[in-house]
C-alpha cells in the first residue's frame, strides 16, 4: 500500500495504486476473504435466521456456509446487492476500487472494458455500487454552520433536438431540480432530487439535516426566507453579483455541483430523472469520504452492500410499477 506523500491535492490520505489493487486481489478468493472479514469480523452470521452456529466448507457449488439454525445455505453474496450475481469476487472488488477512486465518476463503458464484462453488466454492477451510498444521508443533522444551495441537472435545451426543446432560451426549464446541504465542521454533503425549490421544499431539507439554532447560510433565494425563526440564517446576494461577504458564502456546496455537473457532462453525458438521484448518492457519497484513506472508503463499499437488492429488472421497470416483494420502481 502506498505510504503517505506529500504533493497537490488531500496528500495526508493514504491511497492505493492500481497495480497494489491487482496485488491485493490476484483472484476470486482473496476477494472473497476480503469482503467476508468486512461483513463478519467475528464470523460468519446466518442472514436468514442471523443464528452463529453456522457449518463451513459444505459441498454447494456457490454457497460455503449452511446455518445449522433455520438449515438454509448461503455464501458472503446473499443479503446484499452481490446476490444472484454471478460475478466473480474479484470484480467487486476491483469495482469497489474503481468506483471509489473516479471522483467523477465511472462510466459503463469504462467498467465493461476495465472489468472484462458486458455494458449491459457493467450498468447494472454500477447502479448497485451506488445503493451502498444511497443510505448515507439517513438520519444525518448537521451541527453547522452548514451552506444550503440548490441547483439543476439536465441537457442545454439548445443542445436537443427540436422536438424535445422545452424553451428556446436559458434556466431550469426541462431539468431537474436538486438541494444540496454541505456541513462545514465535517465537510459532509447530502443532496436530494426534488420536485421544485419552493419554500416548504428547501426549508423542509434544512430541518431534516440541520439541527434547530444552527448557522445557515444561503443565496437570497426567496425560499429560503422561512429560516430566520429557527435558524441563525445569513445569505449572500447572488442577485446582485454578492458571492462573498466575511464568512457568508455558499462556495462550499458550489463546489460540489461543480464536481456533480462534471460528472455530468464529462463521464456520463446524461443521467435520466429516474435514476437520477442515485447519481446524486454517488457524487455525495464519495465527496462526503474523500478525506478517507482508499482501502477505507473500499471497505465503507462493501460494508453498505448489506441488507440492499436491486435487481436488474427493478432497474429497467417504468416509474410507479410496483415489483416483486412491493417494491415500487421511482
Amino acid at each position: 500500500m502506498a505510504g503517505k506523500r506529500k504533493g497537490p491535492g488531500r496528500h495526508y490520505r493514504e491511497g492505493i495504486s492500481l497495480i497494489e489493487v491487482f496485488k491485493m486481489f490476484p483472484d476470486d478468493d482473496t476477494a472473497e476473504a476480503w469482503i467476508t472479514r468486512i461483513r463478519w469480523p467475528d464470523g460468519p452470521v446466518c442472514p436468514h435466521c442471523s443464528d452463529t452456529n453456522i457449518q463451513s466448507g459444505t459441498k454447494h457449488p456457490t454457497m460455503p456456509y449452511r446455518c445449522r439454525g433455520c438449515r438454509k445455505f448461503f455464501s458472503v453474496k446473499t443479503g446484499t446487492v452481490m446476490q444472484s450475481s454471478k460475478l466473480g469476487y474479484q470484480v467487486w472488488a476491483i469495482a469497489s476500487y474503481l468506483m471509489t477512486t473516479g471522483i467523477k465518476g465511472q462510466s459503463s463503458m469504462k467498467l465493461h472494458r476495465d472489468l472484462s464484462v458486458t455494458q449491459k453488466t457493467a450498468w447494472h454492477l454500477a447502479h448497485r455500487v451506488r445503493e451502498t451510498w444511497a443510505d448515507h444521508a439517513e438520519g444525518k443533522v448537521f451541527d453547522g454552520p452548514v451552506e444550503v444551495d440548490e441547483t439543476y441537472v439536465g441537457g442545454l435545451e439548445k443542445n436537443k433536438h427540436a422536438s424535445k426543446k422545452m424553451n428556446a432560451g436559458r434556466g431550469p426549464v426541462g431539468k431537474a431540480a436538486v438541494v444540496g446541504v454541505k456541513d462545514r465542521g465535517s465537510r459532509a454533503v447530502v443532496a436530494k432530487v426534488v420536485d421544485s425549490v419552493s419554500g416548504e421544499t428547501l426549508t423542509g431539507m434544512v430541518a431534516d439535516h440541520t439541527r434547530v439554532g444552527s448557522k445557515v447560510y444561503t443565496d437570497d433565494h426567496g425560499g429560503y426566507g422561512g429560516l430566520g425563526g429557527k435558524y441563525d440564517h445569513e445569505t449572500v446576494r447572488h442577485s446582485v453579483k454578492e458571492y462573498v461577504r466575511g464568512m457568508a458564502h455558499t462556495n462550499g456546496v458550489e463546489s460540489f455541483w461543480a464536481l456533480l455537473k462534471r460528472g455530468y457532462h464529462g463521464t456520463y453525458h446524461r443521467m435520466s430523472v429516474k435514476h437520477l438521484q442515485r447519481y446524486v448518492n454517488e457524487f455525495a457519497g464519495r465527496f462526503t469520504a474523500r478525506d478517507w484513506d482508499t482501502l477505507e472508503q473500499m471497505e465503507a463499499i462493501i460494508a453498505g452492500m448489506v441488507g440492499k437488492r436491486l435487481r436488474y429488472r427493478d432497474l429497467t421497470a417504468k416509474p410507479g410499477l410496483v415489483c416483486d416483494e412491493g417494491t415500487v420502481v421511482r
